[in-house]
């Protein structure tokens, strides 16, 4: 090859790359361009009405939630959460895999590089006037030397390659909204249980403390029997008293045993490793303003993984349309051939080629507006499901408004009631030790305050459940940009 012939081709080269980078650049996107879609909205939450602010804000949920429960074994608990739960874990390998098929599409911008090196050695008869030999019947050998550089690369001209990145950034950052959400439903599971868990305390603590009492009253009934007071009819009263709220300390301590165990697998342990010693139940609950159903879309994770993956349905119908029209492809080969390893590498031994393809479908039997309608059909789905995570959202926190409004004022009336069985079981008591009143007044009248009291522990359970529900249904300090940060660290 001439030295001017070696210059034409590579200006011929220069301008292939330069015509392709500026299709590239200049190319279209097809498809729709991605908006939020609207979703239902009201100006304020309903059952937001009346609700007191506190101030000083100081105990307002900021990024570590739970902390405004000022509990150490519940911040111990839920820090594990964060370590060891297998459900984060999954969500967690969720978004590195999506992460990781979001730099695939990324790489389908850029051309690919082959390179290979082949050596064979072939042989063919001869028949007289063959080269290599010159005797009827003998055989040709020849060996064969190949190194090359292959490169093929496919310019997105119509931004099908761009849409499917925009497809998978969208639904990697879905992934991070998921792994969010995960996270988030896990600690207030778990905080939820924890609290059950002390109220369970608090119950079986009345419990046994009740059997003491009755165990006092059947002895004391006994004595009063044995001394020919009362009849045996009362004693065995007392005796059924006694032992069906023995019974009673029995569930309870099941339904503990059970939440113990709950928050150990929540903690990625086994219920076996974790064991947490009985401890009084803090009555706290933190101030929690209500903020506008507007800021719920940038507060919510689930709320904003739907809204990605809108945005990855919207991308995929780019990635549709732009099946319609011709890809353009470019390749360039370039090497060394030569029958001896040695001069493989020599000027004379080298060849070239460069090549540009246009390819088109031209009849597929409706496969492209299937996939097309398809890709319409999804974005609707994904839409739909927006939609409605948005109003589940909103009545999440309308349902746990209303639940603290009035179970507040729930246990104020039950407190007053709690009040009221103790007075009758008192006076019930000292009526029936001075011989005015009937054994069975005072055994219904025991229950009943019992009852009472636990009635007010199970309020007190409810309550606390509704707190640390309504801080999850308002995002728990999680914003929507944490998106953005969990995707750009790959």
């Amino acid at each position: 090859m001439t030295r001017t012939r070696s210059i034409a081709v590579g200006a011929f080269a220069t301008r292939v790359a330069a015509t392709a980078v500026a299709v590239l650049i200049g190319g279209c996107m097809l498809g729709p361009n991605y908006e939020r879609p609207s979703a239902p909205m009201s100006p304020a939450f309903k059952e937001s009405e009346g609700w007191k602010v506190a101030e000083p804000r100081d105990d307002v949920p900021r990024g570590e939630w739970w902390q405004v429960f000022a509990d150490p074994d519940l911040d111990a608990l839920i820090r594990q959460v964060e370590i060891s739960n297998q459900t984060i874990q999954a969500a967690e390998a969720r978004v590195r895999e999506a992460q990781a098929a979001t730099q695939a599409a990324r790489s389908a911008l850029f051309p690919v590089v082959t390179g290979n090196f082949a050596a064979a050695r072939s042989s063919r008869s001869g028949g007289g006037g063959g080269g290599g030999t010159n005797t009827s019947g003998s055989t040709f050998s020849a060996n064969s030397f190949n190194a090359a550089l292959n490169l093929n690369w496919e310019v997105d001209l119509w931004g099908r390659v761009r849409r499917g990145i925009e497809a998978s950034e969208a639904t990697a950052q879905a992934s991070a909204g998921d792994l969010a959400g995960a996270r988030l439903s896990a600690q207030a599971l778990l905080a939820q249980d924890y609290m059950l868990l002390r109220v369970q305390d608090a119950q079986i603590r009345l419990l046994e403390d009740t059997v003491a009492a009755y165990e006092r009253a059947l002895q004391l009934t006994r004595n009063q029997y044995n001394a020919g007071i009362v009849a045996r009819g009362d004693v065995a009263q007392a005796e059924a008293q006694l032992k069906s709220t023995q019974a009673q300390v029995y569930d309870a301590r099941i339904a503990r045993g059970q939440l113990e165990h709950a928050i150990a697998v929540l903690t990625g342990k086994p219920p076996a490793e974790l064991a947490l010693a009985a401890k009084p139940v803090v009555a706290r609950f933190p101030a929690i303003p209500p903020m506008l159903p507007s800021e719920l879309l940038e507060r919510r994770p689930d709320i904003a993984a739907a809204e990605r993956r809108v945005a990855s349905a919207n991308a995929e119908i780019g990635v549709a349309e732009a099946a319609y029209f011709p890809a353009l492809s470019l390749s360039a080969t370039g090497g060394f051939q030569s029958s001896v390893i040695g001069s493989l590498l020599s000027l004379p031994n080298r060849y070239w080629s460069l090549g540009a393809a246009l390819a088109q479908t031209i009849f597929d039997a409706g496969l492209r507006d299937a996939q097309k309608a398809q890709a319409i059909a999804v974005y609707d789905e994904t839409v739909a499901t927006y939609r409605s995570t948005v109003l589940t959202s909103f009545q999440e926190v309308e349902d746990n408004l209303i639940s603290l409004a009035l179970l507040e004022q729930e246990a104020a009336v039950q407190e007053d009631a709690v009040k009221a069985a103790r007075e009758s079981a008192t006076i019930a008591n000292n009526q029936y030790r001075a011989g005015t009143a009937n054994y069975t007044v005072v055994i219904v009248l025991q229950a009943a305050e019992l009852n009472a009291e636990r009635t007010a522990l199970g309020i007190l359970g409810r309550r606390l459940a509704a707190s640390v529900a309504l801080i999850k249904a308002l995002g728990g300090g999680w914003n929507a940009g944490a998106l953005s940060e969990a995707t750009a660290k790959n």
